[in-house]
Formats: C-alpha cells, sequence, structure tokens
C-alpha cells in the first residue's frame, strides 16, 4: 500500500470500535517483536482529563533539548495522521507508515479478534521509536487508563495530570469512578506524579499508590521568573509536572538552565494558539478545559471579549463549555465540525440556550473560513474553540504548509 491507501485502511479499522482491554494489544507487540514488559526505551506514561498532551509536549522539548533522543505518542491528531508519531520532533515519514502498515495489515488479517485504529496506531509507534533508537518514549493515553493500550507497555514514570468529568459514557459518571479508571495507570515499582486533582481524585489515586507501595509525587512549583512557552497560568503547572517527570526520567543528563530554556520555548499546536494579533485556537472541548480557556483569555486579554467560532461532537457536555466561556463572549458563530459526531446548528444553539446565553448575537455558517471572516468583521478577537476537529481544520488551512514546519 502506498501511504494514501494504508490511512484508508487504518481508518476503515475504525469499524472495530472502541475496545477497551490490554490483552489483544499486548499480543500485536510481541507479534512484531516487541515485549511489553522490557521495551527498550524509557518510558513515561501520561494520563488525565486535561494538560496530558501538554505536558507530554513539554516533557518531550526538555529531553530532546539535552541531547535525549525522544519518541512522542499523542492522540488526536490535528491536520496529520503523522503528528501522532515523533521522533525528535520529526513526524513519522509516509513511507514508513506505509510499510509498516502493510505489514501490520498482513500480520492481523485472520485475527478474530481484529486490532484497532488506536492498537495499530500505538504499534506503528512503538516499531518507529525502536527502529529510530529512541533513547526515552512519552507515552499519551488515548482515553482511561486502566484499560488503554497504552497501558499493556510497562513504563518507568507515570503522570496524572487532572481528572475531571468527560468520557462519561466509557470511564464512568462520578470523579471517583474515573479517578479510579485514570489510576490504573499505576504499577508496582513505578513512581507517579500527579497535578492539582480533586479531592475526590486525589483520594483515590493516593489510596491506590498505597496499596502498591510506590510514591506518589507532587511537582515543585515552577520559580516565578521562569517564562512558559504555552499561554496560560494552568501551563506553568502542566510544566512543573513535566520537570518532575523528565528529572525522574533522564535527570543524570538535565540541567537547570537547559530545563528553564525549554519551558520557555515549548509550544503544542492548538492550545491557547495565537495565529496573528486577531485569531486564537484552543481546542476546549469540555467545560474544565473551557474554564481554563477562559481564565487564561482574561489573563491575556483583560476585558476584551471573544468573538466565538464555535463547532463541537456529541457525547461532550457542551452547554457546560458555554457556561464557562460565557464571561468572555461577544458573540458566537456556528459551524459543523468535519466528523460524523459532529452536533448540527440547531442543536449547538440548544446548548447555549440551555446555557443561559440564548441573548447573544449568534450567526451559523457552512464552512469555517466564511465564519472566521465573519467575526473578524465584527472588530475585536476571534477565538475558534469547542472541539480539536475544528482547531485542526483551522490550523490546515491558517499556517498550511507551514504548520509542519511549527512543529519542530
Amino acid at each position: 500500500m502506498n501511504y494514501e491507501d494504508s490511512i484508508d485502511w487504518l481508518y476503515g479499522t475504525q469499524a472495530f470500535g472502541i475496545k477497551l482491554g490490554l490483552e489483544n494489544m499486548r499480543r500485536l507487540l510481541e507479534a512484531v517483536n516487541i515485549d511489553p514488559d522490557r521495551p527498550g526505551p524509557a518510558i513515561l506514561h501520561v494520563a488525565g482529563t486535561n494538560g496530558k498532551g501538554s505536558v507530554c509536549a513539554v516533557t518531550d522539548q526538555i529531553l530532546r533539548d539535552a541531547g535525549i533522543r525522544t519518541g512522542l505518542f499523542t492522540s488526536p491528531h490535528l491536520v496529520s495522521y503523522r503528528e501522532r508519531i515523533r521522533v525528535n520532533g520529526a513526524m513519522i515519514p509516509e513511507q514508513v507508515v506505509a510499510l509498516a502498515l502493510t505489514s501490520l495489515r498482513e500480520l492481523t488479517k485472520d485475527w478474530e479478534n481484529h486490532p484497532t485504529f488506536f492498537e495499530l496506531s500505538l504499534a506503528l509507534a512503538m516499531q518507529h521509536f525502536l527502529e529510530e533508537n529512541c533513547e526515552a518514549v512519552i507515552l499519551e493515553t488515548g482515553m482511561g487508563g486502566r484499560l488503554d493500550a497504552t497501558n499493556a507497555i510497562l513504563s518507568n514514570v507515570s503522570v496524572i495530570t487532572s481528572i475531571g468529568l468527560d468520557h462519561q459514557q466509557w470511564l464512568g459518571e462520578t470523579i471517583r469512578e474515573i479517578a479510579a479508571e485514570k489510576a490504573g495507570i499505576l504499577k508496582p515499582g513505578v513512581p507517579v506524579i500527579i497535578g492539582d486533582l480533586h479531592p475526590d481524585a486525589r483520594d483515590v489515586v493516593g489510596r491506590r499508590a498505597l496499596e502498591l507501595g510506590i510514591p506518589c509525587l507532587e511537582a515543585h512549583p515552577l520559580p516565578d521568573d521562569w517564562e512558559t512557552g504555552l499561554k496560560g497560568p494552568h501551563q506553568r503547572e502542566n510544566a512543573a509536572l513535566a520537570v518532575e517527570a523528565a528529572c525522574r526520567l533522564e535527570g543524570e543528563r538535565l540541567t537547570q538552565e537547559g530545563i528553564r530554556q525549554s519551558i520557555a520555548s515549548a509550544h503544542w499546536p492548538g492550545r491557547f494558539q495565537v495565529i496573528d494579533e486577531i485569531l486564537v485556537l484552543d481546542g476546549a472541548h469540555n467545560p474544565d478545559a473551557a474554564a481554563v480557556l477562559r481564565r487564561t483569555w482574561q489573563n491575556e486579554f483583560g476585558e476584551v471579549k471573544a468573538h466565538l467560532v464555535f463547532g463541537a461532537v456529541g457525547s461532550k457536555d457542551v452547554a457546560g463549555v458555554f457556561r464557562e466561556l460565557l464571561p468572555i463572549l461577544a458573540s458566537v458563530s456556528f459551524v459543523p465540525v468535519k466528523s460524523e459526531r459532529r452536533l448540527s446548528v440547531p442543536e449547538m444553539k440548544g446548548f447555549l440556550a440551555e446555557a443561559g446565553a440564548g441573548h447573544l448575537l449568534q450567526a451559523e455558517f457552512t464552512t469555517l473560513p466564511e465564519a472566521v471572516a465573519s467575526a473578524r468583521s465584527c472588530g475585536g478577537k476571534v477565538l475558534v474553540a469547542g472541539s480539536l476537529f475544528l482547531v485542526g481544520e483551522a490550523l490546515g488551512h491558517f499556517l498550511g504548509e507551514r504548520f509542519e514546519v511549527s512543529l519542530q
């Protein structure tokens, strides 16, 4: 298969749905000669409701700036599938994807329990990391933790960034239930580093660490005079988690000044990303993330209101997102995202009304460029938010070929 055919085949495996569990992932890794209990490189495993991508990105920056060859596995992608798998910041080449997926298709064609999209992606990533002689690999969970495919691989350090209400249909209806799923990444002999967790979540994670007899660590706050490349006060906590994780993973090769410079230069697309003096992109898609976005907006722009361009998918607390964003909104322009799970404009308007924001000036569009152009014409600042699908589309449109360069 060429690259396009291989990606088409991979997306076709989404018909197998989401299958939480580790047995099939372990079988797949072993089939490609990777021992999940001794994968080779040092492994950092990161879970959390929000912030895990930022922690992964900053940790990756710290390590590779210190000359450590890194592999980074994250999801979802924004513009190109190849973003999910990077070595020293560089996306996996198309030819490597094509060859590896062709091999994986042949390998698994007769499996009764066919691997899922995510399982195949992780196997592809681990093969690439080993072939590229990565010294440290950073794995972001796809969803949850306990039964997430990434949990099939033995890690050296675990991180839990935050725990909130999201993916309830899979993970549970309460903070404690969701925390138990996230705490499933904890393993004997592997220290865990935790963010500023909800008290119920902290209790669940702490008890699980105690049962396993492992250290449950909190990151040291960054010095006040250290700058962060990622915007927003919450990113200081994410950076602190990244520092603690990097030091636990490869501490002997790091320096304080090097870490400081890495934090200042780190970036992660689609998270309060300022495209120009008017346009800001943020993938906030749940109430906790929306609350962080609101605080960051107010910190950066004060009383300036946002003309919001919004699109979302089903299964999210969209009314909760609107409630959090309401204090910074001047208007809302709705546009359907490019996903089969997209919400229609009438559905999104209903959630806006449910949030008590039906009085805001509203408009609807069929395409993102039209919506952004209209919002720009209102004067002031424009915010694209609500779904990473929408943010990815915006990055592809406004940055184009410059997007891949921006990842380095």
